[in-house]
């Protein structure tokens, strides 16, 4: 699958565009290319690696199917404005700290990993809130996008599925707790399926807003958006009956690559 990911040049030349190619796996360092990466392939007439270095933003890493992929349980306009609009204004905000969070100065999804892991460790206030809420939903919105698909796995196998089974008793009892916990989640927020970072554990609970287990030094697994622009032009008020939906196009091929 091909995956087209811009990084802007120095504001002293012209934009460079770089598409590459990649399977799944590179998946994630579509949204921020590594450093190596960028240098490697960035070409300027009279341009300095030191130019394209400084430049460097994390970038909108274009769905991996088309818009109307999920109908209907997920329709057309919902992703347009979700991904296109949403996920980019996180971005575009994350993209305000990169030189102020020294994790991210190198801008890669492992880093942003390791940044919202440690956020307790920044001392700007400010630039704390602005990494946990737009860091936060730029890092959630790469997992949800990637991990919706009608044409994967419909439910887990092999080793996540014995875990599943180990910690909630059946896979009809762990929908059924993480349907809870989505539903029950007050305003907006999320609800995830995670590792548990000290006990090794599965583990499901709501996060409000664009919090994730990261924060708590967990693993993300699988994450539903419970956000209202995630399922009102569709479902309006009526998050269960999304929620539901939901479970019809989650590939669980990508959610157990996780695991």
């Amino acid at each position: 699958m091909a995956f087209v990911s811009g990084v802007v040049g120095s504001p002293r030349r012209s934009e460079s565009v770089i598409c590459v190619a990649m399977d799944r796996r590179a998946f994630l360092s579509a949204a921020g290319g590594t450093m190596a990466s960028v240098l490697s392939q960035v070409s300027s007439p009279g341009g300095s690696v030191s130019d394209a270095a400084e430049a460097v933003e994390y970038t909108l890493p274009p769905l991996p199917y088309p818009y109307d992929a999920l109908e209907p349980y997920i329709d057309t306009e919902t992703m347009k404005i979700h991904h296109d609009k949403h996920h980019k204004a996180y971005m575009s905000k994350l993209n305000g700290i990169v030189d102020k969070v020294d994790a991210i100065k190198s801008p890669t999804i492992e880093n942003l990993e390791t940044a919202l892991r440690d956020i307790s460790s920044i001392n700007d206030d400010s630039v704390k809130k602005t990494l946990k809420d737009n860091g936060g939903g730029y890092y959630n919105h790469i997992l949800y996008f990637e991990e919706m698909s009608k044409n994967g796995a419909r439910e887990p196998s092999g080793k996540l599925a014995d875990e599943i089974a180990k910690e909630f008793g059946s896979f009809t009892e762990f929908k059924s707790a993480f349907t809870k916990a989505a539903v029950g989640q007050f305003g907006s927020g999320w609800a995830w399926l995670y590792r548990d970072g000290k006990t090794g554990k599965l583990a499901v609970r709501g996060y409000a807003n664009q919090d994730s287990p990261l924060l708590d030094g967990h693993k993300p697994i699988l994450g539903c958006d419970v956000w209202e622009h995630a399922y009102y032009l569709k479902y309006n008020n009526r998050r269960p009956e999304y929620v539901e939906a939901w479970w019809n196009v989650v590939n669980w091929d990508v959610v157990a690559a996780r695991a």
